[in-house]
């Protein structure tokens, strides 16, 4: 197994972080090595927002629901889906492209390049000795993370990225079964085999959690999973997406 491959492998989230910020230079390869993840038909359809200021973090902080770490590491990303430019570009160029950046598709090109180019940006940063922990609690209020960050239309916050220098290593969380996950051809639809293959990862998630915290909790994926899916969270996001330019059907 190779150095890169062994890095993937030993991904965790890391949620206590050395009072250090990250170097402009490591800042700037963070970044660059988020360029250069591939991007569908070179549109770059992303932005990358760095918060420095510490009454914002606090306050992204207090937003993604008092997460402190949002407020207390080397340096705090927040990517953005970013058509703003392409609107920009096609005014300069006398072309008629509102029709094209309002579909669903260049959204979800948008989405996929922004994943793409956080993705590269972890991996960059676990390589240099760092943590991360990817934020998704940015979109609880995006209302008031877009006020707070000034971004303008067709520009929408998806998640943030908390990365510096380890505290304290969490212990990794074993993945779904590589055959769950991997289907060779076509769809694997046989639900005695896919049941019982959630069966088996739920004990070892439930091994796991109970080992973690000496018996006091021992829940399985499927019951965290299904709890979670239960409860209807940030439900006004069409609404905010269409606001933001992305007409969605």
């Amino acid at each position: 197994m190779n150095e890169t491959i062994k890095l993937l492998k030993n991904h965790r989230s890391v949620r206590l972080f050395e009072d250090r910020a990250l170097s402009a230079e490591q800042i700037e390869a963070i970044v660059t090595s988020a360029q250069s993840a591939a991007t569908s038909s070179f549109i770059q359809a992303y932005s990358i927002i760095g918060v420095t200021d510490q009454q914002k973090k606090d306050k992204l902080a207090e937003l993604t629901g008092g997460q402190e770490y949002v407020a207390k590491n080397g340096h705090f990303f927040v990517f953005c889906a970013d058509l703003f430019r392409h609107e920009l570009i096609g005014e300069i160029e006398g072309k008629e492209v509102l029709p094209s950046l309002e579909s669903t598709e260049k959204f979800m090109v948008a989405l996929i390049d922004t994943a793409l180019a956080a993705q590269n940006a972890a991996i960059a940063a676990e390589s240099m000795g760092l943590g991360i922990c990817y934020i998704g609690g940015i979109r609880n209020n995006l209302e008031a993370v877009t006020e707070l960050l000034k971004t303008p239309k067709r520009v929408i916050p998806l998640f943030g990225m908390t990365i510096g220098y380890p505290m304290q290593e969490n212990d990794k969380k074993q993945r779904l079964p590589y055959e769950h996950v991997y289907h060779e051809n076509e769809y694997n639809q046989d639900l005695a085999s896919y049941k019982e293959q959630l069966s088996i990862y739920d004990e070892f998630i439930s091994d796991y959690y109970n080992k973690r915290t000496n018996g006091k909790r021992s829940d399985t994926w499927s019951s965290q999973m299904a709890q979670m899916l239960e409860k209807q969270t940030r439900m006004y996001m069409k609404e905010f997406v269409n606001k933001q330019g992305f007409d969605l059907k």
